[in-house]
């Protein structure tokens, strides 16, 4: 059947995820293949008034977890617990709608810090265990920033069988270590993540070569790692990244992709939705090799991956990871300032 909407056309090119806590929009217009989420979309789910008996059973839930001497969680505030708990019951709800993993990103205070990072992950695996025994572990993915303290995280994580995500992506150095790691996904951000926050700002040079060359690039070495793209900000921005592996799209996109008809492909200007993808799910005027460098050699060791990365673009890349990063610790802030009324 001719796709209709250009959601139809998007979900015949690529795997579709919804990026929300939403489960009533996830249930709308499901099903779909994951389901993503971070503390900024936590926070904005999670202070609806409609959560609040949500939020105080997850406190509660939280002391008596705190309070057991079998979870071992001498570490981990109540907040910081009940922020967790209230996340997963969210995930939960979403799970009858997707076909494969629900996404819980680990808290940002933790980005520096590998010890952390795996500690905070096997706690949210345990966490949905605790709560949904017959869940699978198995449909979970945990977010991790891409930092080279979270990319050596999800290796370990990897290797125990969890599935990981590296998130707040912007440049090769990050995706050709995140694909060494094993890591079942990364996240490019096709944008800044400053622009869903700062008013007005418009990035002024979208990434959707990062998501080209990662592709390319996970193809020919043969790696497991899929691209999810992330961060987008129009409804031409999803149309034009058709043919990628895997692409999360938040609510407003969502319904904006589904309710165009898929002729404006068609149309005078259909053009500007043309995608960076050819059918075989590359640019046909892409190269791996762009970037003039041997990736592998600037991987091998941190002070070389570090080097590479803060020089690339000038610093701009490193900013951009430093600034999401800062925005995601204040979502975290928010939450457990949110929480704390219930604890």
């Amino acid at each position: 059947m001719k796709p209709q909407s250009l959601l139809d056309y998007l979900r015949e090119r690529s795997q579709v995820s919804s990026d929300t806590l939403d489960a009533q929009i996830v249930e709308s217009l499901g099903p779909f293949v994951d389901n993503t989420s971070n503390q900024a979309i936590a926070y904005g789910e999670l202070a609806k008034a409609k959560h609040a008996d949500l939020l105080r059973d997850a406190a509660a839930t939280a002391q008596k977890f705190k309070d057991s001497s079998e979870l071992q969680l001498t570490d981990v505030s109540i907040a910081e617990l009940a922020i967790e708990i209230a996340t997963i019951r969210l995930c939960l709800l979403i799970v009858p709608h997707v076909t494969n993993c629900v996404h819980v990103q680990v808290n940002p205070i933790h980005s520096y810090s590998t010890a952390q990072i795996i500690i905070n992950a096997e706690r949210i695996i345990s966490l949905f265990s605790l709560i949904a025994p017959d869940f699978s572990p198995s449909r979970v993915c945990i977010k991790v920033p891409s930092t080279w303290e979270g990319l050596r995280a999800c290796e370990v994580l990897e290797q125990q069988g969890i599935n990981t995500l590296a998130t707040t992506l912007f440049c090769m150095e990050q995706a050709v270590l995140a694909g060494k790691s094993g890591c079942t996904y990364i996240a490019p951000y096709v944008n800044e993540l400053k622009v869903h926050f700062e008013v007005g700002y418009i990035d002024p040079s979208p990434n959707f070569q990062l998501c080209v060359e990662a592709q390319k690039f996970y193809a020919k070495e043969k790696m497991k790692t899929k691209v999810l793209a992330a961060s987008l900000t129009s409804v031409k921005e999803c149309a034009q990244l058709s043919g990628i592996d895997c692409i999360t799209i938040a609510p407003a996109l969502l319904d904006g992709l589904n309710g165009t008809d898929v002729e404006v492909l068609e149309k005078e200007g259909g053009e500007e939705y043309a995608s960076y993808f050819n059918e075989s799910g590359t640019k046909v005027d892409g190269n791996v090799d762009s970037f003039g460098m041997d990736y592998w050699s600037n991987i091998t060791e941190e002070k070389q991956w570090r080097q590479s990365f803060k020089q690339r673009n000038d610093g701009r890349e490193l900013i951009k990871l430093e600034e999401a990063i800062s925005i995601f610790r204040n979502e975290q802030a928010k939450l457990e300032d949110l929480v704390a009324q219930y604890i």
